[in-house]
């Protein structure tokens, strides 16, 4: 098994999925550039990472490579074992995906959104920062009393502490929301974590 990643991108998630689940695989480490290069481009037409090759079965966007990370080691416990746990996995794997991740393209690019115009891209990374802000305390009150977002372990949490590094690399206001920095405190102090931000060269 071979991960496709660049340091500190949302593969971040993936890396530290497969450390929880303890079994080889490989990292290939790639730059931007490298990332539009044919040869890379003919197993991510995207362009993008993270990419995950499995024998000979290619997988690319984050959420699908991490429920199926989680699917094929059950024994690892990070999807669920009901159906009810399965699905609060999924709820905040999407919010992580689909609205954490995605406001925060509108923070790292602002001005791909208005056609290179610097002081409204300002603006826009300014209302994406407090969109984020918001969206964290979603997830702020549900970590209030629990260790983990669905209840135990999951792919969810690897994610959201990706998503939590990016807010003190972009400087999100998080003050107050003491709930979530208790969470990535433990985060960062889990053995599969620390591995995967050595590896990257994060820690």
């Amino acid at each position: 098994m071979k991960l496709y990643y660049f340091p500190g991108a949302c593969p971040l998630a993936t890396h530290i999925a497969l450390e929880w689940i303890g079994k080889p695989y490989e990292t290939v480490r790639l730059t931007r550039e490298q990332t539009k290069e044919a040869a890379y481009l003919a197993l991510n037409p995207m362009g993008a990472v993270p990419t995950l090759v499995d024998g000979d079965f290619v997988l690319t966007q984050g959420t699908a490579i991490l429920e199926y990370l989680a699917e094929l080691n059950p024994e690892a416990g990070l999807l669920g074992d009901t159906p009810n746990e399965r699905a609060e996995t999924r709820r905040w794997l999407g919010l992580c995906n689909s609205d954490l991740h995605k406001t925060f393209s509108l923070v790292f690019g602002p001005t791909y959104y208005t056609d290179g115009d610097e002081a409204a891209g300002k603006v826009v990374a300014g209302k994406a920062a407090e969109k984020l802000r918001s969206l964290f305390a979603i997830v702020d009150a549900r970590l209030r009393g629990r260790d983990w977002l669905a209840g135990s372990r999951s792919v969810a949490d690897a994610y959201l502490f990706v998503l939590l590094l990016w807010a003190d690399a972009k400087k999100i206001p998080l003050d107050g929301l003491d709930a979530l920095r208790e969470f990535q405190a433990r985060l960062r102090a889990d053995a599969g974590v620390r591995a995967a931000l050595k590896a990257e060269g994060l820690d």
